[in-house]
């Protein structure tokens, strides 16, 4: 698959990620405004109204093409049913998706059988995602031979490439899942999700099933993956070591919602949300992290329930510098840099610098 046309497809792969970073890139590949994906729950009672899980509750984003956006976040923070909702594995309850010019939201039947040629996923755990019964040369061919894409001989040809492409031996097609480890199980399925030439790869978790060993081989070989055919991700994950490694951007979700977005470097020099600085004081390996937020916040208690969320700050019962406002109003997700954006009242900006208020205020 070839480089996208335009500006940054005669740039090496790191000066488009520069470019990304600072503005002036063509239109998003993938562009996701207020999407709500809630599941209604029957009602307790005969007098009690039924009840609503509000699992994803108005995120927006894009990604360029080209780029990775990392979502990361604590188990039950909705990003994983973000990125099912993208591919429409998963309901869609509002909201708007669109895949360069396609309204993906909207698809039904046999036009969204086509679409998803065009966008494909690598699933968390690569024992389960594949079928024990089938050969891995069928698995890898499976998408081209419901789509119809080539004749049987050019089919063949193409799971030899992929084979190649992603570090096993052609000859590998014939054996079953059973007889490949956990790492080469991966690749499998990192074959099959190019095999029919997607703009668009969501990762979800790809490697955290995967031994320490493993991860770096796999991430490494979704990195140059997406240098030699310009591939764009969205890519799932709460170890924030793997998305310093290999994402542009970083979006942080709490409780269905965005609550911080930033380019990598901007993020990982000092994030502003008070729950991202949690995250970053739990990973020792990124550097600074854990000495610079422990210092900051610690969090205690749970977090509020899906199905009844505060008014105000989703976030508020858990954070260290609330004050009254908090506790009332939902703060909006605000860009108080120039591609950095915080769902955060308790931001202030000086001199052009954006940092966290870190006194907490008497409620």
């Amino acid at each position: 698959m070839a480089r996208p046309a335009g500006c940054c497809a005669r740039r090496p792969q790191h000066e488009c990620r520069r470019h990304v970073v600072h503005g002036g890139f063509p239109p998003a590949l993938l562009s996701v405004q207020d999407l709500k994906v809630h599941f209604p729950r029957p009602s307790r009672g005969w007098l009690e109204p039924p009840e609503v899980v509000r699992a994803v509750d108005g995120v927006s984003f894009e990604i360029a093409r080209g780029t990775t956006l990392a979502v990361v976040g604590e188990s039950g923070s909705g990003k994983t049913t973000s990125a099912l909702a993208v591919m429409r594995l998963g309901p869609v309850t509002a909201g708007s998706i669109r895949l360069g010019e396609l309204e993906l939201g909207t698809l039904e039947g046999e036009a969204l059988r086509q679409a998803r040629r065009r966008l494909q996923m690598i699933f968390q755990d690569p024992f389960s995602s594949l079928n024990p019964r089938q050969r891995a040369g069928d698995a890898v061919r499976a998408p081209l031979d419901l789509m119809g894409i080539g004749t049987p001989a050019q089919r063949a040809e193409r799971v030899a490439e992929l084979f190649t492409q992603v570090g096993l031996r052609p000859e590998q097609k014939l054996l079953f899942p059973h007889q490949f480890s956990g790492g080469q199980r991966q690749r499998i399925n990192i074959a099959r999700a190019l095999a029919t030439q997607p703009d668009l790869v969501v990762c979800d978790e790809p490697v955290s099933a995967l031994d320490v060993a493993i991860r770096a081989q796999i991430l490494n070989l979704l990195a140059r993956l997406q240098r030699e055919l310009g591939l764009t991700y969205l890519f799932i994950s709460h170890d924030m070591a793997v998305v310093e490694h290999l994402c542009d951007e970083i979006a942080v979700m709490y409780l269905g919602q965005i609550v911080e977005r930033a380019p990598r470097a901007a993020f990982f020099a000092e994030p502003l949300h008070p729950y991202s600085v949690a995250l970053m004081s739990a990973v020792p390996t990124v550097k600074g992290g854990r000495a610079r937020a422990a210092k900051r916040i610690r969090l205690s208690g749970d977090p509020p329930s899906p199905i009844a969320p505060p008014p105000g700050c989703r976030f508020a019962g858990r954070c260290p510098v609330v004050e009254p406002a908090c506790l009332t109003e939902l703060p909006p997700l605000r860009e108080v840099t120039p591609g950095h954006w915080v769902r955060c009242r308790r931001i202030e900006v000086v001199d052009g610098r954006a940092r966290p208020i870190l006194e907490q205020q008497s409620a």
